[in-house]
């Protein structure tokens, strides 16, 4: 099935580029994306961007379509900080995704002091190691596995599939889930769910805030890598060098739009816009 959306406000490089998501690569005229057990071809064609999957209830709202960015857009534009004008104008089809909590857990303790690609192998790698084989549009691919087999997988599996020292944040880490499930975690609000993400193996402050932002929906939360630590020292004359304090100012700046600004201005800096 298919369902297509303005591709002003939806432009799927953008959104996948942008280091919020790992389950994807170049396919056809645009990208094949998996999320959870569930695929999805996404490409733009003239100025509409197309979806085309067996679940496209669930890539609508994984996409964030339901949202209104034009209004996000504008209120991004009114602080006044030229690179933020400039991304948000240049960027105006980035949306944040609604993805699954825990593949976000896992796949974030993956990427911390690591490189995209090398996150996108780790991942592929668990997926084909513990997932389920499936097809879609001809393109086999595999499921993310439950957190049931994670826990079963033991250290020395993560390790071979490249992990390095984050294999026993991966074997610990699952085996609590499993124990305690997430339940508790997502009655939370923002800051409460980041101290108690922050009580898990290998997950420290920007893991976390990545967590919150890109699996639990807290659009409040700020991310702070070594490329929003250059936004903050060139387009903010900013001094701090504790990234969770630097994260706490962003958030008093920008409130309950702090993770949409912070993709911008992430993504923006990165494009050396």
């Amino acid at each position: 099935m298919k369902f297509d959306y303005d591709a002003q406000y939806f432009n799927p490089e953008h959104v996948l580029d942008c280091g919020q998501v790992f389950r994807f690569y170049p396919f056809k005229q645009g990208y094949f994306v998996n999320s959870e057990d569930k695929a999805c071809y996404v490409y733009t064609e003239g100025n509409k961007t197309v979806a085309e999957s067996d679940y496209p209830e669930y890539f609508y709202e994984y996409f964030d379509l339901n949202r209104d960015y034009s209004q996000i857009v504008k209120r991004a534009k009114t602080h006044n900080i030229p690179l933020l004008t400039r991304s948000a104008e240049a960027f105006k089809g980035l949306r944040l995704l609604n993805q699954n909590k825990e593949e976000m857990i896992y796949s974030f303790i993956i990427s911390q002091n690591n490189n995209i690609p090398r996150i996108k192998g780790i991942i592929s790698r668990i997926c084909r190691g513990l997932g389920e084989k499936r097809e879609f549009l001809g393109e086999e691919y595999f499921t993310f596995p439950t957190t049931a087999a994670l826990a079963g997988a033991g250290s020395e599996f993560f390790r071979e599939a490249g992990c390095g020292y984050r294999d026993a944040y991966l074997a610990e880490t699952s085996a609590r889930i499993l124990t305690e499930g997430i339940y508790a975690l997502e009655a939370l609000d923002g800051a409460s769910l980041k101290k108690q993400l922050l009580t898990y193996k290998g997950i420290g402050g920007k893991v976390a805030d990545c967590i919150a932002l890109f699996g639990f929906g807290k659009r409040g939360s700020f991310p702070v890598d070594v490329w929003v630590e250059k936004v903050y020292r060139e387009d903010f004359n900013g001094e701090l060098t504790d990234r969770n304090k630097i994260s706490s100012y962003f958030t008093s700046v920008f409130g309950e739009d702090s993770g949409y600004i912070q993709q911008y201005l992430f993504y923006g800096k990165r494009q050396n816009l």
